[in-house]
Order: structure tokens, then sequence, then C-alpha cells
């Protein structure tokens, strides 16, 4: 019933995988905490390993090397308290260690993962579940991170470390040579247009399809819960827009106009300088990766220069 060692993140997907070696370690944590109706069901995605408890909880269990996760999700859990905004946050129940590896149990959420159905909404429907995610976006933001603001990295050093990696990232990650050729002028533009001392909010870095559940009413999908909160940190708040403007927004001048103004920008506030802004933050996003992250079809082939890119993504 030992958890085994795992050295990366592939030997941790390949352990995923073979749930004979993990599930009866997740078992005897489960019965440990009074938990022991029902096996573990194992969820076949996710970073580290997961499985539900008795239908009403989830078990996350974190290696040794994504420890940072685990303090992450776990103070997120507590700072969050259950929910923000309308919209529902699993409750901690228990942690622990076992052979080495971190461990919570938690609340598990009712409604469905929009990734599941977000392919087959009407497009209205993806309008407003754009503004109801600008809203959420700006709720889970003023709620006062407290011990979370103790959680590496701090965002200039994040912001620095980033920069300087910026170049050879998108160099290996493909980015068309027209654009490489032009983003080190970007990233010089960045560091006069970006605030150096902003207020710190809580960033999850992951508002997408897969890290949020919907429930369906009369009129339509909506956002119901809230959960994966690995990757926290705290910073400026532009950042959080990233995800749903890549993923979501697909260069829809309805949908991006509803992100927005859901997050609280005016028309007027909806400017050149705000999307350069957040053309540069999308560059130094943690996971930036724009041929496989932009979901707009053919885009690196209809620019060819960042302008075009960001009035692509944020057409007016």
């Amino acid at each position: 019933m030992a958890l085994p060692s795992v050295a990366g993140s592939a030997e941790l997907q390949c352990l995923r995988a073979d749930t004979a070696r993990w599930l009866p370690a997740a078992s005897d944590i489960a019965r440990g905490h009074g938990y022991d109706e029902a096996p573990p069901v194992p969820f076949a995605t996710g970073t580290n390993l997961v499985a539900a408890l008795n239908g009403e909880l989830i078990l996350k269990i974190f290696p040794p090397f994504l420890r940072r996760q685990f303090v992450s999700e776990r103070t997120t859990l507590r700072v969050l308290a259950g929910g923000v905004g309308g919209v529902r946050t699993p409750e901690p129940r228990h942690e622990g260690e076992r052979d080495g590896w971190s461990y919570l149990i938690m609340t598990r959420l009712d409604g469905v993962p929009a990734s599941d159905v977000w392919g087959q909404m009407p497009e209205q429907n993806k309008q407003t579940l754009l503004g109801e995610i600008g809203r959420l976006i700006a709720a889970v933001q003023r709620v006062p991170p407290g011990e979370l603001l103790a959680l590496d990295p701090r965002w200039l050093d994040f912001l620095q470390k980033q920069t300087a990696g910026c170049h050879a990232r998108h160099q290996r990650l493909g980015l068309p040579a027209a654009l490489l050729a032009q983003l080190d002028d970007v990233l010089q533009e960045a560091s006069a247009l970006l605030p150096s001392n902003p207020p710190l909010v809580i960033l999850t870095g992951e508002y997408i399809p897969e890290n949020f559940l919907v429930a369906r009413s009369g009129d339509g999908w909506h956002v119901s819960g809230l959960f994966d909160f690995g990757d926290v940190m705290t910073g400026f708040g532009e950042y959080d827009l990233l995800g749903p403007s890549a993923f979501m927004a697909a260069g829809r001048p309805g949908r991006v106009r509803a992100l927005l103004e859901g997050y609280g920008f005016a028309a007027t506030d909806i400017t050149w300088q705000l999307k350069r802004r957040l053309l540069a933050l999308m560059l130094l996003h943690q996971a930036s990766d724009p041929l496989r992250h932009i979901c707009i079809p053919d885009w690196a082939a209809r620019v060819s220069s960042f302008d075009d890119l960001q009035a692509l993504i944020w057409p007016d």
C-alpha cells in the first residue's frame, strides 16, 4: 500500500494511468479518515492523483516534487472558504502525508465540467458564460489574499523570470519567425505598460473550461463551481483574463466584450493600451504557448505582427 517514488511529470502521468499501483494507498488513506463505504473511483485527467470518495468527497494526492501545488491548493481552499460570488469552491476536510506524498480530502462540487459542454453551447450562452467568468474573476480578486501573499513566486520576481526566459521559450515552442523577431520590442514595451507595484490579488492563472463547473437551468448553462488551485499566486489582476481570452473568447467581439465588461471594464476602458498589456501578459504567462492555446483557427497564417495578433484576439 506504499505510494511509489516518481522523479517527474512523465513518471507521474504513467503512475496515474496505472491505478493498481496507487489506488490501494488511496483506499487506505480514505479508511484512515473513516471513509470506507465504497472504494475510491479514480479520475483519468489532471496533474496529480485524484479519486472520488463515496460520491461526495475528492481525495487529491500530490507527489513530493509538487508539494508547492499542495500548499497552494490547501491555502486557497481556506482563503476562499467554500465559495465566492455565488460560485462554490471545494471545502477542505482533511490533510496529511504518506510516503513523502501530501494529500487533501475536500468536498466534491455539483455540476458538469464546462469543457464537456462548451463546444455544443449556443453562441449567446457562451457570451453569457464569459460574462459570468469575468464577474467570478473579479469576485475572487476582491477576496483578501491573506496567507496567499506568503507564497512564491512573488509577482515582480515572476515577471523578471518570465521576461528573461520569454524569447527562448517561444523560440522552442515554434512562435512564427515574424513574431519572434518582434518579441523583444514587445517585452520592452511591456515594461513601461505593466504597473511596477500593482495591488496584489489572487491569481489562479487557469480560468479555462477544464477548471470550472456549470449547471443547467431554464435559460442555459451557468457557472456553478470553481476548482483546482495548485498554481495560485498573487499579482496583477489582468493576468487572469488570459485563459478565457485564449481558450474561450476565440476573437469573437461579443465574447470578448462580455468577458471584459463582466470583469468590470467600461467600454471606454477597453483601449489599445489595455489590449497591449493583455498581449504582453499572454506572452509572459507561465503556460504561454500561443500556437496551441489561442483557439482561433489558422491564426498564425492571418497575422504578420503583434499588432495584428492583438487585434485578432481582442477585436473592437
